[in-house]
């Protein structure tokens, strides 16, 4: 597996794992079959691992922790903190707000160190930016416990461009992961600019549009009714039908290249630059063994080209999140 940078100080696998559904939003999961796949995934080159304590709350960090503890020294580890929680409920019913007061973001990290059962987070992330407090107090917090030898590298998630500038200017950010990738493009914007004029690397959520872009989804009624994807738009209704028009164009490319469309969609990500470190999830070892094999697929200008081309941002039907979810990015 290749490596890319994240800031000066984290070296990645080219290709990371994010492990939110195995525990989170996208039904029920296997923890067998989880700790099989991260394990897995360290057999393959992968040694980047994204968890969060709002995954569960708190199960996902638990479940990383406990799987990689064998091979600790050789991975990467981030997780994520900001969201305020509602602990009589479970799964994305839990977020009740964010919540980034310097305390709280000690408190998270302690707790998250225990569960991880590491004394150090490779990559800390403001899992979404908190309006109530500075950008600059956060940060603060989070680079005193840099300097307690609890937290390695900061990030952002989701933040917008001003956000960075002024979260950098306290501290240097090490990554900024928002959702990127075929159908959503935000951060093309502002943001990707702002982040190599800086030196901070950017880690794409979602890069296979939370599954659709792989062409496995056929229909919405394939998703488990606790699955959180039948809330997002792009998975509903009429949107879903014109979607999954678009996803075919991909399949058929694919199928040409002789690759799946998860892997092509996977592949543009990883062209458009060497400071780009998607984190795909994978509950399934073939899905797993697939994403990682996309880092070795190369793409000329023109086939680049074509795959912007054959899912026009216009023609995405749907927005990525609701209105509530979406007034909590690119603050």
């Amino acid at each position: 597996m290749k490596t890319r940078k994240l800031g000066k100080d984290l070296t990645v696998s080219a290709v990371g794992l994010g492990c939110m559904g195995m525990s989170f939003a996208y039904g029920a999961s296997d923890e067998q079959e989880a700790v099989k796949t991260l394990h897995r995934a360290v057999e393959l080159g992968v040694n980047f691992f994204d968890t969060a304590e709002v995954y569960g709350p708190f199960t996902n960090e638990e479940l990383v922790g406990k799987a990689l503890k064998p091979v600790r020294d050789r991975v990467v580890i981030a997780t994520k903190f900001g969201f305020k929680l509602d602990l009589t409920k479970s799964g994305p019913a839990a977020i009740s707000g964010v919540d980034s007061r310097p305390e709280h973001v000690k408190q998270v990290a302690e707790a998250s160190l225990k569960r991880l059962g590491t004394d150090v987070i490779d990559l800390f992330y403001q899992h979404r930016v908190d309006p109530n407090v500075p950008i600059e107090d956060t940060v603060g917090a989070m680079a005193e416990l840099v300097k307690e030898g609890k937290v390695r590298a900061l990030g952002l998630s989701e933040a917008g461009a001003a956000t960075i500038r002024r979260a950098h200017a306290v501290h240097p950010i090490a990554a900024l992961q928002s959702e990127y990738s075929l159908w959503s493009r935000d951060p093309e914007e502002e943001v990707l600019a702002v982040c190599r004029e800086l030196g901070i690397g950017f880690v794409p959520y979602s890069p296979l549009g939370r599954g659709f872009l792989t062409g496995a989804i056929r229909k919405p009624d394939e998703l488990a009714a606790d699955d959180f994807r039948r809330s997002l738009p792009r998975f509903q209704d009429q949107n879903f039908d014109a979607n999954a028009a678009l996803v075919s164009r991909l399949e058929a490319l694919a199928g040409d290249k002789g690759v799946t469309a998860a892997q092509l969609a996977l592949a543009w990500v990883l062209h458009q630059g060497d400071d780009i470190v998607p984190i795909p999830g994978a509950r399934k070892l073939h899905h797993l063994e697939q994403n990682a094999a996309a880092a070795d697929i190369v793409l000329s200008a023109g086939e680049l080209a074509e795959l912007s081309d054959i899912i026009p941002l216009e023609q995405v039907a749907g927005k990525r999140y609701t209105e509530a979810s979406l007034a909590m990015t690119n603050i």
